[in-house]
C-alpha cells in the first residue's frame, strides 16, 4: 500500500512517515504542491493525505487535481479547525474522511488505516503514537545555556518533543566552561529534526544567547517557524506552561505572549522571600519605564510571532539581563499606544525558583543602574 502524505510542517511529515512505515505503508512525502503532484503521478498511491489550511491553498490544488485526473487514491484532510460548512462542501466533493488539527498520532493511523484497510494495527505500535499529539504550527524553543550541566533535564526535553509534534527545541551553548556542551550534543544526537545545538565560544550573557538564537531559528528556510519563543533551561517554567502560551496565541491576535509569575489561586508560584521583595521593587520602576501596567516583564518564558523577531532582536541589547524591557520598549516605538493590545501577560500555573540561578542578589541589586541606562538610551 502506497501512500503521499501533503503538508507544510517539515516536522509533522517526518512524524507521519516514521509511524505510517513502520506500520508497513510505503510512505512519500512533500511540502509543496508541486511536489505533492509529481510524486502522486510518479507512484499511483492508494491514499493521500492532504493539509489545506495554508494561506496560499495549496492544499486545495492538489484536492483539485485528484478530482480531476484519473487518480483512483482516497483522500483525508489533516488540516486545523475548518467550519462545519467547509467540511461539508469537502465530503460532497469526495474526499474520505476529515481530520482535524491537533490530533494525536495515534488516531491519524487508526483513521488512515480503517480507509485502505492494510491490516490491523500492532498494539505496541499504536500505543507508541498514543499521547503524540499533531499540532498545525511549527514553533521554535530558544533556550540559554551557560553551565547547566547539572541542572539540564534531559528527560523531560526528550518527551516534549517526542509527544508535541510541531515543536523544535534550540539550545544556545553560551560559552559555558562545564560539560553543557558535551550534554547538548548528547540530548540532541539522533533528534537533529526537533533538537538543534547553537554553540556560542565566548560568554555574552543571557540577552545575547536568546537574541543569537532567536535570530537563527527565524532565518531558517528548512522549518519556517509560525512562532518562536525562549525559555529557561532550568524548566522554573515548565514546558507545559509555555504549550499553554502557544495556544493563546494561535487562538488570538496578539503578537507577543508572555509568561507572568503573578501569584493567584491554583497556582504553584514559589520565589525566595529576598527576591521576591526585589522583584516587586523593580517591577514598579519598569513600569514606570514602559508607561505600562506590565505585572512582570522579566519570566522567561514568551512566544512570538516570527515577523517581529528582526524588529525586536536584531540589534544587540545594551544590557546582560533586562532585555525583556529592551524588547517592549522596541515595540512600543514601533507600535507606540497600540503597543498593549499586542501583548498578553498569562499567569503560569507553575513557577519555581530553581538553585543555581546565574542571577545573583548583586546583580539584582545592580538592576536599578541598568534600568537607568534603558531608561536613558530609549528616551
Amino acid at each position: 500500500m502506497k501512500i503521499v502524505t501533503f503538508d507544510h510542517n517539515k516536522l509533522i511529515l517526518l512524524s507521519l512517515k516514521k509511524k505510517l512505515s513502520e506500520i508497513g505503508y510505503s510512505t512519500k512525502i512533500a511540502r509543496t504542491s508541486k511536489q505533492a503532484i509529481q510524486l502522486i503521478e510518479e507512484t499511483q498511491p492508494d491514499l493521500v493525505t492532504l493539509d489545506i489550511s495554508s494561506s496560499d491553498y495549496s492544499g486545495i490544488d492538489v484536492l483539485k487535481y485528484l478530482k480531476e485526473s484519473s487518480s483512483n487514491a482516497k483522500v483525508v484532510i489533516i488540516s486545523e479547525d475548518t467550519e462545519d460548512t467547509d467540511i461539508i462542501d469537502l465530503f460532497d466533493y469526495g474526499i474520505d474522511d476529515f481530520i482535524k488539527k491537533p490530533a494525536t498520532l495515534s488516531e491519524i493511523v487508526l483513521r488512515i488505516n480503517r480507509i485502505v484497510g492494510l491490516c490491523p494495527i500492532p498494539e505496541e505500535l499504536l500505543l507508541k503514537g498514543e499521547s503524540q499529539l499533531v499540532r498545525e504550527k511549527c514553533i521554535g524553543v530558544v533556550i540559554p545555556c551557560y553551565n547547566e550541566e547539572s541542572r539540564l533535564s534531559e528527560l523531560e526535553f526528550r518527551r516534549f518533543v517526542r509527544t508535541n509534534i510541531g515543536y523544535h527545541l534550540c539550545f544556545v551553548n553560551d560559552g559555558s566552561s562545564d560539560g553543557t556542551l558535551e550534554e547538548l550534543h548528547s540530548l540532541s544526537k539522533g533528534r537533529e529534526d526537533y533538537i538543534s545545538v547553537l554553540n556560542c565560544e565566548q560568554n555574552g550573557g543571557k540577552a545575547e544567547a536568546v537574541r543569537l538564537g532567536m535570530l537563527h531559528l527565524s532565518k531558517n528556510t528548512d522549518l519556517k517557524f509560525d512562532y518562536i519563543g525562549f525559555l529557561d533551561a532550568d524548566l522554573s517554567t515548565d514546558l507545559h506552561d509555555f504549550d499553554d502560551l502557544f495556544r493563546t496565541i494561535t487562538a488570538s491576535n496578539y503578537k507577543v505572549v508572555s509568561g507572568s509569575r503573578i501569584e493567584r489561586m491554583g497556582a504553584n508560584i514559589t520565589k525566595q522571600s529576598a527576591r521576591k521583595i526585589i522583584s516587586l521593587t523593580i517591577n514598579f520602576v519598569i513600569q514606570k519605564i514602559l508607561g505600562m501596567n506590565f505585572k512582570d516583564t522579566q519570566c522567561g518564558a514568551k512566544i512570538l510571532e516570527k515577523d517581529l523577531i528582526p524588529l525586536l532582536f536584531e540589534k544587540k541589547f545594551i544590557t546582560r539581563w533586562l532585555f525583556d524591557v529592551e524588547m517592549f520598549l522596541r515595540l512600543k516605538k514601533k507600535y507606540g499606544e497600540e503597543t498593549m493590545h499586542l501583548i498578553c501577560e498569562q499567569p503560569l500555573k507553575r513557577w519555581v525558583h530553581m538553585d543555581g540561578s546565574k542571577l545573583s542578589m548583586r546583580d539584582s541589586l545592580n538592576i536599578a543602574f541598568q534600568l537607568t541606562r534603558i531608561a536613558t538610551h530609549y528616551r
